[in-house]
Parts: structure tokens; C-alpha cells; sequence
């Protein structure tokens, strides 16, 4: 069989959730970059748009979307087909974290929306996307976004953040064995300590000094070092992965 050495990722049809996020908006541009279609989804319609300008080829779409609302997928969905005709690709960045002092601070309200985005949205959205992958007959890719968090557990005040993204990892294997019949993969990506926004949130320098004395790589990564593992779950390369968690961390955890 021919091996084709390019990545396959021409022409294909990727929506990424999170879009505009500081690991979201660099998955974007390095899809648009291969010549792939991009659904940029995030809350804030102009920064969608600013995203979407600043990408290679195209055309491109910015949907801004609340993924809460489970009811209203079906509606973002609809809007990317409408525009690109099929559905190939879904990665899903999208997540929050609320950072507490010590774990006795985490309310019911810091788990409950911590959850509802990280984890029941991703699982509603799989589903979504699953049906309509499943309807096109071609098969697919899922990639969703988990954390250092699932194996460590987290610390102090970020143990709900933890067991949310615990869940994605169970959830991508339960959907990986699910929907293998169907030709559709579904993997994860593990991030470590990515200098973003959601990072440094309430984390002065000593704290952030502290994790990256921890890292053997001895920096935060940039968030353009997390596009190539999901361009790689995405491409022709990984066509027999499924259910794999990938751990991008700079050896801060080795698994």
C-alpha cells in the first residue's frame, strides 16, 4: 500500500472548541496551515473572528458558542456543515479552571461549572459529532484535551479541575472502544504546564518557579508545542490509535 508522507490533513473539515484560548488558537492555525478547513468555537464571537483572520487559507468559519447549553449543538453543528459540507475533524480544547487556596475552599458551584464545561459538554458534543461522522460514513477523528491532572490528581484547590479531566480520560476510551466499528478514532492529549492564561491564573512567580523547577525539560511549554500531538492524532500517521492518551508534559509526568 502506498504510504502517503504528508500529513492527509488537506481539505479536511476540523472544528476546534476553545478556539480562541491560548492551545486552541495555536491548533488552529497549524490545521489551517496544513490546509485543512477550520471551525474556530468559542464563546466570544470576535475573537473568533480575529482568529479566524489570522489563518492560512480557508475558507474559514468563527461560531461563537456557549457549550453548556447541550440542546444547542445540534445548531453549531448544522452551521459547520452548512459551510463545509462534512465534518472530519473535532478537537476540543475548551475547558476552565477555577484554582482554590486548599481543597476545604472548592464549592458546589466550582465543581458544578467545572464539570459542566470540561466534561458533560465534551461528552455531549463526541456524541453529536460521533452521530454525524457515523452518518457520513467516512470515519473520523476525535481529540480531546485532558491535563496532567487525570494521573497526578491535581493540587489543593484544583482537585475538581482534576476529576473533570480524570473523566475525559475515561470517557475517550469508553467512546474509543464505542465507535472503532465506525472508523472513528478517539484519542487525548495530556498537557503539562503550558504557559497560558489559564496556567498562570493564581499562581504568582514562586508558585510558577516551583513547577517548572519540577519540569526535566526545564520550561513551561509554548502553546504552539502542543499543535503537532493533536495534528498527529488528526493525520494519516495515526490511522491504527485510538483511545490513547498522549502525554505532552516535558517529562514532568512519565507514564
Amino acid at each position: 500500500m502506498a504510504f502517503n508522507l504528508g500529513s492527509g490533513l488537506e481539505g479536511r473539515n476540523v472544528i476546534v472548541t476553545g478556539g480562541t484560548g491560548g492551545i486552541g488558537r495555536e491548533v488552529c492555525l497549524a490545521f489551517a496551515a496544513a490546509g485543512s478547513r477550520v471551525a474556530v468555537v468559542d464563546l466570544d464571537q470576535s475573537r473568533a473572528d480575529e482568529v479566524v483572520a489570522e489563518m492560512d487559507g480557508g475558507p474559514h468559519l468563527a461560531i461563537g458558542h456557549d457549550l453548556r447549553p447541550v440542546a444547542n449543538h445540534g445548531a453549531m453543528l448544522a452551521k459547520v456543515l452548512q459551510a463545509f459540507g462534512q465534518l472530519d475533524v473535532l478537537v476540543q480544547t475548551a475547558g476552565v479552571l477555577v484554582r482554590r487556596p486548599s481543597v476545604f475552599e472548592v464549592t458546589e458551584a466550582d465543581w458544578d461549572f467545572q464539570h459542566d464545561v470540561n466534561l458533560k459538554a465534551t461528552f455531549f458534543l463526541c456524541q453529536a459529532a460521533a452521530r454525524i461522522m457515523t452518518d457520513q460514513g467516512a470515519g473520523g477523528r476525535i481529540i480531546n484535551f485532558t491535563s496532567q491532572g487525570w494521573m497526578s490528581g491535581g493540587f489543593g484547590g484544583s482537585v475538581a479541575y482534576a476529576a473533570s479531566k480524570g473523566g475525559i480520560v475515561s470517557m475517550t476510551r469508553g467512546l474509543a472502544r464505542s465507535l472503532a466499528k465506525d472508523r472513528i478514532t478517539v484519542n487525548a492529549v495530556s498537557p503539562g504546564a503550558a504557559d497560558t492564561a489559564m496556567m498562570r491564573s493564581g499562581m504568582d512567580d514562586a508558585a510558577l518557579a516551583a513547577t517548572t523547577a519540577q519540569i526535566p525539560l526545564g520550561y513551561m511549554a509554548a502553546p504552539s508545542e502542543l499543535a503537532g500531538s493533536v495534528l498527529f492524532l488528526a493525520s494519516d500517521h495515526a490511522g491504527y490509535i485510538t483511545g490513547a492518551t498522549i502525554n505532552v508534559s516535558g517529562g514532568w509526568l512519565m507514564y
